[in-house]
C-alpha cells in the first residue's frame, strides 16, 4: 500500500512521543562523577555480573525482565577511571538527587506549562538487559500536564520525568554483552506526550518543537546519542506498539508510516488465515531433522553449519503457502518477523522458509523432498527451519510457534527497535505494571518556592520568542526565520552560530535551508554533510580563505566524491583568488568577447558578470567581481573599445 492511499483519520492513528534528552550538568544524577564520556586513553577495569528477574511487590515477574533473564548472558562492565564510581558499580548507595538537574527539568516544565508535583519521589524501573548494574533504572516524576501547540491541534503532555541514563553498549557476542558505564547516571529529562498525534508529519513537528525548546534552554547536551525519541503507535484493530531508538528527527514520519503499514498487513494476514479455514491448533510444536535431505543440495550455508555441529530442524505450517513471504514493510516480510523472534529468543542466526526457496544454494528438487518428508502439499502448505544445536533450535522454534499462533487473532503487543531505513524489528515483550517500585535509598525532595524561583530564572524561550530573537538579534528575514523555526536544522544552526562568531547568521541559515536542500533535490545524499564538515567550510568563509559564493560548489564537489575527498581537500580546491588574478581573468574574457560587450551597451555588465562568475566558480567574492567588471567596462567605454 502506498502512503498516499493511507487515510490516517479513518484508521484512527494515535501516536505518543517520548523524548529523552541528556542534561548538561556538572555531575551525574546520584553521585559527583562528571557527565563527560571517557576517551579511549582512559584506564579502565572490568567487572562481571549476571542479572536475574525477581517478583515484584505484588508477586509478579515483569515479562520484559523475564525475557532478558532467559538469555542467560554474562554482563561485562568497563569502569573508566574518573568517570564512574562505586555508585555506578552498585557497590555504594546513591547520593541525593542532583539539584542542578532538577532545576533544569523544572525550568523546561515551566516552559511547557506543566504543573510541578509537590514532592519528588524516586522510583525503580526494572531493566535487566545489562544496561544498568543494579537491574533497574532510577526515575522520578517532576511535573504533570502541559501542552505543545500544533496547527493540527494541541498535543498534551502527560509527564515530565528526571531519570538516569543507561550504560553504553560496547559489544556483544555468544553468551556475553559488554557495557561502558561512563554514561550510566548522566541526568536525562523524559517528556512523554499523550497519544494526541494523528499524523506522521505532525509527530515530527511536535518532536522538533520539544527538542528545540530543550535546546533553547542552553542546559542540554548536544551531539550524537544525547537525544533519543521513542514512539507509541496504534491504529483501530491493532495494538499500541512501542518503537525505541528513532535516531533522527526526519525518520519519525517514515517509522510511523511503516509501522501503520506493518499492522495493516498483519491484520490482512489474520483475515487471510481465517478465510483459508485454518486455525492455530494446526501449528504443532513438532521438530523434524531435515539435515540429511538439505545436504544433497551441497548448499555452502548448510555444509558450513553442519561442520560446526549444527543441524537443520523444521516445523510444518499447513495452509501457510505465501504467508511467510507476505511483505509487511519494505523488504521485510512475515518471515522476517518470525526470524526476529528466533534470533531474540533462541540466539540463532535466523530462519529459512519455503516461500523464499529455492535459494541459499538449496535446489527445488531438495525443497520438494522436504515437502514430501513433512507430508505437506507444496501448493498450499509451508515449512520453516533453523540451523542450530537442538537446545537453541527448541527455544527459537517455540518463540516462532508462539508468534505464528498470535497471527490468527491479533497484532502482538511488543517493543520494537527502529532500523536506519525507518522499518522496525522485534526487540522484546512490552513491560508490565509490575516493573515499577519505590527507591528506598534516595530521600524525597520537596519542591519549594525557592526551587521554583531558581527554575524560572533559566526557563527557556518558547519557539515564538526564538522567532523574535532570530529576526531582531540574528538579522534574519521574517520569512527565513519562520522557515528555520520549522526545520530540523534549527539546532544545527544554533550550534554553528554559537561556534562561528565571525560568520554571518544569514549565511549559515542560507547554507542549511537553501544550498543543502538544493543539492538534495539534485539527488545528492546531503546527510553525508555533518556538523563538523559545515563548521570547517563556514569557518574558512569567515576567514576569507574562500568566497561565500563557493559554498554550494564545495558541498556539491564533496558529495560527488562519495568519500574519496575530505571536506578540507575540496576547500583547498576552491581557495580564493587574489584581486590581481581576478583582474587577469576579467581581462582575458573581455578580450575574448570585446565586440559583443560593445554591442550590448548598458547590458554588458550582466553578460560579463555571468562569464566571469562561471570562470571563477565561486573562488571570488561577488562584490569584488562586480567592482572589477565595472572598472573594466568603464575603461572600455573611455577607450572606445579599442
Amino acid at each position: 500500500m502506498e502512503d498516499e492511499e493511507i487515510n490516517y483519520g479513518e484508521l484512527g492513528l494515535k501516536v505518543g512521543l517520548e523524548i529523552h534528552q541528556q542534561l548538561n550538568t556538572k555531575h551525574k544524577l546520584f553521585c559527583a562523577c562528571p557527565t563527560q564520556l571517557a576517551s579511549d586513553e582512559v584506564k579502565r577495569k572490568a567487572i562481571e555480573r549476571y542479572l536475574k528477574a525477581t517478583k515484584s511487590e505484588v508477586g509478579e515477574i515483569d515479562p520484559a525482565a523475564l525475557y532478558e533473564m532467559r538469555k542467560g548472558r554474562k554482563i561485562i562492565y568497563e569502569v573508566p577511571e574518573g568517570h564512574a564510581c562505586l555508585v555506578e558499580m552498585d557497590e555504594e548507595p546513591p547520593h541525593e538527587l542532583n539539584q542542578e538537574a532538577l532545576t533544569i527539568t523544572l525550568a523546561i516544565a515551566k516552559a511547557l506549562h506543566s504543573i510541578p508535583v509537590d514532592e519528588i519521589y524516586v522510583m525503580r524501573k526494572i531493566v535487566i538487559d545489562g544496561s544498568n548494574t543494579t537491574g533497574f533504572q532510577r526515575t522520578a516524576i517532576v511535573a504533570l500536564g502541559g501542552e505543545v501547540s500544533d496547527p493540527e491541534g494541541t498535543v498534551k503532555i502527560q509527564t515530565i520525568c528526571l531519570e538516569e541514563d543507561a550504560a553504553r553498549k560496547v559489544s556483544e557476542g555468544r553468551g556475553f554483552i559488554r557495557y561502558n558505564i561512563d554514561r550510566l547516571g548522566i541526568p536525562l529529562i523524559e517528556i512523554s506526550t499523550a497519544p494526541d498525534i494523528r499524523d506522521p508529519e505532525q509527530a515530527m513537528r511536535v518532536a522538533l518543537k520539544l527538542g528545540l525548546l530543550m535546546r533553547l534552554s542552553g542546559k542540554v547536551k548536544r551531539g550524537l546519542g544525547t537525544i533519543r525519541q521513542d514512539l507509541n503507535i496504534s491504529i483501530k484493530g491493532g495494538v499500541k506498539t512501542e518503537v525505541k531508538g528513532v535516531s533522527k528527527l526526519e525518520l519519525i514520519p517514515k517509522v510511523i508510516r511503516y509501522e501503520v503499514l506493518r499492522q495493516l498487513n498483519l491484520l490482512k494476514i489474520r483475515d487471510e488465515l481465517r478465510k483459508r479455514g485454518i486455525s492455530n491448533d494446526s501449528v504443532k510444536n513438532e521438530l523434524t531433522d531435515i539435515t540429511d535431505i538439505l545436504l544433497k543440495s551441497r548448499s555452502k550455508l548448510v555444509m558450513r553449519s553442519v561442520k560446526k555441529g549444527l543441524r537443520a530442524y523444521a516445523i510444518r505450517l499447513r495452509g501457510f503457502k505465501g504467508i511467510l513471504g507476505w511483505e509487511l514493510q519494505p523488504n521485510r516480510r512475515f518471515g522476517t518477523e518470525l526470524s526476529d523472534y528466533a534470533k531474540a529468543w533462541g540466539g540463532v542466526q535466523g530462519i529459512i522458509h519455503s516461500d523464499e526457496l529455492p535459494n541459499y544454494g538449496i535446489t527445488q528438487k531438495v525443497v520438494n523432498e522436504v515437502f514430501s518428508l513433512l507430508n505437506l502439499d507444496p501448493s498450499k502448505d509451508a515449512f520453516l527451519f533453523v540451523l542450530a544445536d537442538h537446545e537453541k533450535a527448541e527455544r527459537a522454534i517455540n518463540a516462532v510457534i508462539d508468534r505464528v499462533r498470535k497471527a490468527f487473532h491479533e497484532v502482538p503487543k511488543e517493543t520494537r527497535g527502529a532500523n536506519p531505513d525507518g522499518t522496525t524489528r522485534y526487540l522484546r515483550p512490552q513491560p508490565g505494571a509490575a516493573r515499577m517500585y519505590p527507591e528506598t535509598d534516595v530521600p524525597p525532595v520537596r519542591v519549594t518556592e525557592d526551587l521554583l524561583s531558581e527554575a524560572e530564572k533559566i526557563r527557556p524561550p518558547t519557539p515564538d520568542e526564538m522567532l523574535s530573537e532570530l529576526i531582531s538579534n540574528h538579522g534574519l528575514s521574517e520569512e527565513l526565520a519562520k522557515q528555520l523555526i520549522r526545520d530540523p536544522h534549527i539546532t544545527t544552526y544554533l550550534d554553528l552560530v554559537a561556534e562561528l562568531p565571525n560568520v554571518q547568521p544569514q549565511l549559515i541559515a542560507s547554507t542549511l535551508l537553501i544550498h543543502l536542500k538544493s543539492l538534495k533535490s539534485e539527488g545528492l545524499d546531503v546527510d553525508k554533510v555533518g556538523v563538523e564538515e559545515l563548521k570547517q567550510l563556514l569557518a574558512m568563509v569567515g576567514k576569507g580563505a574562500i568566497a561565500k559564493e563557493a559554498i554550494p560548489e564545495v558541498l556539491k564537489t564533496y558529495l560527488s566524491s562519495k568519500g574519496k575527498k575530505s571536506i578540507q581537500e575540496v576547500i583547498n580546491e576552491f581557495s580564493s583568488i587574489t584581486k590581481e588574478e581576478l583582474e587577469k581573468i576579467v581581462e582575458e574574457i573581455t578580450g575574448q568577447f570585446k565586440e559583443e560587450i560593445r554591442a550590448r551597451g548598458n547590458r554588458a555588465f550582466s553578460f560579463l558578470m555571468g562569464k566571469v562568475m562561471a570562470k571563477v566558480r565561486g573562488r571570488a567574492d561577488g562584490k569584488l567581481v562586480a567592482n572589477v567588471v565595472k572598472e573594466k567596462i568603464s575603461e572600455l567605454n573611455k577607450t572606445g573599445g579599442s
